[in-house]
């Protein structure tokens, strides 16, 4: 299994958990620095969250007593063995064998549930659940098939026989038996999800620029004055180091950067960080985190978060977007978490909230490491002037 850091998974979605509190400014040691706002937590389990895992645990059944069919075994096994992902729907379709329509079915119920275009393609994704057992995957062995569990504090984890029957496995020590494990594409759910959440706070009035996006008129004035713009760039980065179940995958992490645009109204962009896959590591990325030709203020806030089932993005664009209208520029930089976190419906937390760490107050000259005020990771930044043409 691919390492994947923590509370990391203790969030993503998604995706929008604390979206900057009040004004705090990042300092290189963490000490005496506030604590970051705590995720509301609730023993009640999100729509989305029930209806992806449903529709994961209906495939894995559904893949486990197909895999009394040979050839559908051998063609899996292969694939297993090849790739560290396998998109088993349309491995299912293309070999004639395996569940493809009860695949296909559950790959449209996943869509749904977190609110992407019906046109994405095939999220159900299977692996092999560790890496250990790929000398016991032999050709006259039937695995096992389970589903990712969500939560990260789960003891056990069901898994699923040729003949229908469920087992429950040690979720914190590998089995020596093979098993697949079924999960979802989460770059895929991501990369759909933030076009979703751009689009659907655009209609909201909130302004989210795409990655590539041109820049504002107002923007475009600075940048030419100036011959280009300033931006806060990423040299290093690193999120802490905790024990995950070995049934987890790697994760897709994503930070949402917000403030106040040069129209003086709010705006969220979401920043994709598809590298971050494990935990304990450096990661050197030099990625742009803030175009500061995008901002009103040398302010802004930055909320690491991680995709997972439970985020249904239009719904959270559409939450955010009703709380941030609320707030108007009174000439002064406002923090906006509170309204963030007040929009979210209570229901949509879990144990596993998907809030990695926070950013506060982040300035355009801003230069050095700074501490996530969760005390989950760290980043090394520095101011950075893009050149124009």
């Amino acid at each position: 299994m691919r390492p994947r850091h923590t509370r990391r998974r203790v969030a993503l979605a998604t995706a929008l958990v604390a979206l900057s509190t009040a004004a705090q400014a990042l300092t290189a040691a963490p000490a005496g620095a506030a604590p970051a706002p705590t995720p509301r937590s609730t023993a009640v389990r999100s729509a989305t969250a029930s209806a992806v895992t449903d529709a994961e645990d209906r495939a894995a059944r559904g893949i486990a007593r197909s895999l009394g069919d040979s050839a559908w075994r051998t063609s899996l096994r292969t694939a297993a063995l090849a790739s560290d992902d396998v998109a088993v729907t349309p491995l299912a379709a293309r070999t004639g064998h395996g569940p493809h329509s009860l695949l296909a079915d559950a790959d449209r119920r996943i869509a749904a549930a977190k609110g992407l275009d019906p046109k994405v393609g095939p999220l159900l994704r299977l692996r092999l659940g560790d890496r250990s057992m790929r000398k016991a995957l032999t050709a006259d062995t039937t695995p096992w098939v389970a589903v990712a569990d969500s939560d990260d504090d789960a003891g056990t984890v069901t898994a699923y026989d040729s003949r229908g029957r469920a087992h429950r496995l040690d979720a914190r020590r590998a089995p020596e038996r093979p098993v697949y494990v079924v999960d979802i594409d989460s770059s895929e759910a991501l990369a759909a999800g933030l076009d979703v959440l751009r689009e659907e706070l655009a209609k909201g009035g909130v302004r989210s620029a795409a990655p590539d996006a041109p820049l504002t008129a107002a923007a475009n004035r600075t940048a030419a004055a100036e011959g280009g713009f300033w931006t806060t760039k990423i040299d290093a980065v690193e999120l802490s180091d905790d024990e995950e179940p070995w049934v987890k995958g790697d994760a897709e992490v994503y930070t949402l950067v917000t403030g106040f645009g040069q129209d003086g109204k709010v705006r969220v962009d979401p920043v994709d960080m598809p590298y971050l896959d494990n935990d304990g590591t450096v990661y050197r990325p030099n990625q742009i985190l803030v175009n500061w030709s995008n901002y009103k203020y040398d302010l802004a806030d930055a909320v690491m978060m991680e995709e997972d089932g439970s985020t249904n993005y239009h719904d959270l664009a559409v939450a955010i977007a009703g709380a941030l209208l609320t707030i108007t520029d009174q000439g002064a930089y406002i923090p906006l978490v509170n309204a963030v976190l007040d929009a979210i419906p209570t229901e949509w937390w879990t144990d596993d909230p998907d809030y990695v760490d926070s950013w506060y107050t982040l300035a355009q000259n801003g230069n050095g490491t700074y501490h996530g005020a969760r005390g989950n990771g760290w980043m090394t930044v520095e101011p950075y002037f893009v050149q124009q043409f």
